[in-house]
C-alpha cells in the first residue's frame, strides 16, 4: 500500500467518525431516576430537568438532587453507549476527544 492510498483511507475514516459524531451530536438522551428525569443532547449538554414533584415532600431535597445525579449520569451513560455503538474501536482511541 502506497502512502496516498493510505492517506485516503485515513480521510475516508476521519470523515466516517465526524459524520458519526454528527448525528450523536444531533441525537437526544433521557435519563431517568424516581424522581428526576434528564434530557441531554449528544454533546453531553443539558436541555431539560424535568423534576416529578407530586411524588415529592419538602424533606425530600437531598434524595432530589441524589435523584439528579442519577439521571445525568444515565443519560450520559447512553450518549457514550450509542458512540461507542456508532463508531466502535474508533471511539476507544479517540475518547479523549468526544
Amino acid at each position: 500500500m502506497n502512502l496516498q492510498a493510505l492517506m485516503k483511507q485515513a480521510q475516508s475514516m476521519q470523515k466516517n467518525i465526524m459524520d458519526s459524531k454528527a448525528k450523536i451530536d444531533s441525537m437526544t438522551f433521557v435519563g431517568e431516576s424516581e424522581l428526576v428525569e434528564v434530557k441531554m443532547s449528544g454533546k453531553k449538554q443539558v436541555i431539560s430537568v424535568k423534576i416529578k414533584s407530586e411524588e415529592l415532600e419538602k424533606d425530600d431535597l437531598e434524595i432530589l438532587e441524589d435523584m439528579i445525579a442519577i439521571a445525568v449520569n444515565d443519560a450520559i451513560k447512553k450518549i457514550d453507549k450509542e458512540i461507542e455503538a456508532k463508531m466502535g474501536s474508533q471511539a476507544g482511541a479517540l475518547s479523549g476527544l468526544l
